[in-house]
């Protein structure tokens, strides 16, 4: 399983950005199904590494900045939405 916990991220990752292109061109509904399966992907690789700090640390690391970026991002557009 720990050689495939990368692969898993990656596929991960690419179906998020996949649901969010599906979800501006083709249907909303068709771009939140593939994103939801991206998303499952990500988080379940990002508590198995959470799971196993010491032998992930750097990644976990990564990965709470990459999560704080987000909800960040997403306060500055909801606060943006209002204006």
């Amino acid at each position: 399983m720990k050689k495939y916990l990368k692969e898993m991220e990656i596929a991960g990752i690419i179906l998020l950005f996949i649901g969010v292109i599906l979800g501006h061109t083709v249907g909303m509904a068709t771009g939140a199904c593939a994103a939801a399966i991206g998303l499952l992907l990500w988080v379940g690789t990002v508590v198995i590494k959470a799971f196993n700090w010491n032998e992930y640390r750097r990644d976990n690391i990564v990965n709470i900045f990459v999560m704080l970026g987000a909800i960040i991002l997403i306060f500055i557009s909801l606060i943006l939405a209002k204006l």
